[in-house]
């Protein structure tokens, strides 16, 4: 593979940051982003001048207004937020102003739910009732946030714990510092409205409310993103420090030329949906250098929700993901599964993923559509990873295509329609993972397999090896799977299938175990065979299924 080229140029005024993609080594597609940086006046102004006072009890919500005012009646410019405890309500953002936290300065977002009002999203179109975020904009252009600072989004005033996720000692902790208790004992929330706002907010969109004193009830429930751009151009999030969110940390949605340059974010592992980054429906974006450790997915890229998602129909394309550390997450790098107005285009290279639930993580259901194509990921390692290495799984959050089949891919199936999630042409090389629970899972529907996945100079240590479910057309090349129990390959339903120089434990129950209606034109090749203790296991291969060595 080519190597990955970099470079700035200067063009009327902007700073294009361009990463070109080469894939040589696949022959398959070449992909060529730029993104456009945002450019500033060098007007500069501070806090401190709007009367802000940085002591943690002054609430500087007015003092940041007026500030963000000054600089958009000038034509835009720098604020400057000196070290301190900066405590505020929510910020609205500005075109052509750079919000610049200097080493020291910590913001932090009031705990008082009531200072960020319920407003209407509207999303080409498709509105709900939400709470307004800590920090908003939307319909701008050239806007960053940058600088050495820290940004706390008082999320544990907001978000619900549940006791699976602490120690006894932390659980007993929480309970003496007030809220409620589901019926169940599970769940804790921070008040009862919030409790009882998740029936109440059900009821309310299934009526089409947009009325948002119809929601008051529910308000502490309506967990706000923190960061949450939404129709933006030229953005850039560079150095920053972002923590405790009360729902998603960063939410770029509709956004076109987005930089997020050595961000880190650091939520707890017990934070409900705190979602490091959430790349929404967004043109072209470079994520570079970043960090996260979080308590659900690392970088995650998304593009709406079922019929809604498919009607707006805006796509998350042409972005490159470079460099980055995940550590606690759900994913280190996922898609889905709201992707439903597809996701295309994308390099991931050069990651790292260390305690991770899974690593490279796609996951889809039935209802949601859109197509997931181009996608091309290279040099990622893995450490200690939970579940699985790679996985696909397009029965998320529903039961096991063996359960619904029973092994019949026949059996009451749907019909293919465009709310059937379409996952191919993803390529996968130069990876390398040192503990996880399985190796690979990729996991299709029967009336959809996943097609055309690649998987190339791949290395990894883990309790089971690769399970192959409803797929057609995977290759494997130059592959080792060290796996401790059953058999390294395990094939169902799967079609068209080559495995060239797999590497494997000597002693292993089998290379492969094949079963399921439908399985067949599975090839295995430059394959020493001998060091397990059977070839091939196969309760149920249908007469006539072709299954090869070479």
């Amino acid at each position: 593979m080519t190597p990955l080229k970099n470079f700035c140029a200067s063009t009327a005024g902007e700073i294009i940051l361009a990463a070109i993609f080469l894939f040589a080594a696949t022959g398959r597609s070449e992909i060529a982003t730029t993104v456009a940086r945002p450019q500033f006046t060098a007007t500069v102004v501070n806090l401190t001048n709007f009367g802000g006072i940085g002591d943690g009890q002054t609430l500087n919500t007015a003092a940041v207004e007026k500030a963000l005012a000054a600089l958009a009646d000038k034509g835009g410019g720098e604020l400057v937020v000196p070290p301190g405890i900066w405590l505020t309500g929510p910020i609205k953002l500005r075109s052509h102003i750079n919000l610049q936290l200097e080493r020291g300065a910590l913001i932090q977002f009031s705990r008082d739910y009531h200072l960020y009002p319920l407003t209407v999203i509207d999303l080409k179109g498709e509105k709900e009732v939400d709470s307004t975020s800590p920090i908003s904009g939307e319909n701008l252009e050239s806007v960053a946030i940058t600088g050495e600072g820290i940004i706390d989004g008082g999320g544990d005033a907001w978000r619900p714990l549940k006791k699976g996720k602490l120690s006894e000692g932390d659980w007993k902790s929480l309970l003496k510092s007030g809220g409620v208790l589901d019926e169940k004992g599970a769940t804790w929330w921070p008040s009862r409205a919030a409790m009882a706002g998740e029936k109440l907010v059900e009821k309310l969109r299934k009526e089409n409310s947009l009325k948002p004193a119809d929601y008051e009830p529910a308000h502490q429930f309506l967990r706000p993103k923190m960061l949450r751009l939404i129709g933006c151009k030229k953005v850039l999030l560079e150095g920053v420090t972002f923590q405790n969110p009360p729902n998603w940390t960063m939410n770029p949605v509709l956004c076109e030329d987005v930089s997020i340059l050595n961000v880190n974010v650091h939520n707890l592992p017990t934070a409900q949906n705190s979602d490091a980054l959430d790349l929404e429906s967004c043109r072209r974006a470079v994520i570079r250098g970043c960090t996260f450790d979080t308590g659900d997915d690392g970088i995650c890229i998304k593009s709406g929700k079922d019929a809604p998602g498919r009607r707006i129909g805006v796509p998350c394309e042409d972005v490159l993901v470079e460099g980055c550390t995940v550590y606690h997450a759900h994913g280190g790098f996922t898609i889905g599964s709201e992707m439903s107005g597809g996701v295309r285009n994308f390099r991931v290279d050069n990651c790292t993923f260390i305690g991770t639930d899974i690593g490279l993580r796609f996951k889809s259901t039935r209802g949601r559509g859109g197509v997931v194509e181009k996608i091309y990921i290279s040099n990622i390692r893995m450490m200690d990873i939970v579940s699985d290495a790679i996985n696909f799984n397009l029965y998320y959050g529903g039961k096991s295509p063996l359960d619904e089949t029973a092994g019949n891919a026949e059996t009451n199936l749907p019909p293919v329609t465009e709310a059937t999630p379409q996952f191919r042409d993803i390529h996968i090389e130069n990876v390398v993972c040192r503990g996880a629970q399985k190796a690979i899972v990729l996991q299709g529907l029967p009336e959809m397999p996943i097609q055309n996945i690649s998987l190339k100079s791949v290395s990894i240590t883990a309790q089971g090896g690769v399970f192959v479910t409803d797929a057609a057309g995977i290759e494997f090349e130059n592959t080792e799977i060290i796996n401790r129990s059953g058999a390294v390959l395990n094939f169902f339903r799967a079609k068209n299938t080559v495995v060239d120089r797999l590497h494997y434990p000597a002693g292993a129950k089998a290379v492969a175990e094949v079963n399921g209606s439908g399985t067949g034109g599975i090839v295995i090749k430059n394959t020493d065979l001998m060091l397990a203790q059977t070839n091939f296991i196969s309760s149920e291969l249908p007469a006539g299924s072709v299954f090869e060595v070479k």
